[in-house]
Order: structure tokens, then sequence, then C-alpha cells
């Protein structure tokens, strides 16, 4: 791993299917919005109860993006 600086941002994300599922969903909408996302760190996982069954799942996640170098940034015209 080369020498380099992340932001964390944590987001939640859920699903009627499963842990993975949720957590597959959570990194993929985040990787829409933030540019050089290198990894996740699960938090906590919660679910909640319908009528006695389980009904989804709700999975937290912190999401490390690393900040772009000088020469990585997009270059704004005037």
């Amino acid at each position: 791993m080369s020498d380099n600086v992340y932001r964390v941002t944590e987001v939640v994300g859920s699903s009627t299917k499963g842990v993975e599922d949720a957590i597959r969903k959570a990194v993929d909408r985040a990787a829409q919005t933030l540019r050089h996302v290198d990894w996740f760190e699960v938090t906590e996982i919660r679910g909640h109860v319908e009528h006695n069954e389980l009904s989804h799942y709700q999975v937290g996640l912190k999401i490390g993006f690393r900040l772009e170098t000088q020469d990585e940034r997009p270059t704004t015209t005037p």
C-alpha cells in the first residue's frame, strides 16, 4: 500500500435479502458519489422484525475514500 490520506464517511445500507446485500448496496451507492473509495468497515448490524419475522437488515459502515493528490484533481475551466 502506498502512502495515502483517507477521509471517512458513515453510511447505512439496508436490505430485505441479508447483511451482504446491505453492505453491497451501501458501498455501491457511496461509490456513485465519492471518488477513490478504497475500503469499508462494518460498525454495526441491526434488523427490523415485523409480525415475529425478520423484515430487513441494516448495516452501518465507515467508508474510506482516498483524498486526491495534486495530480489527480480535476481541472476546472474559468
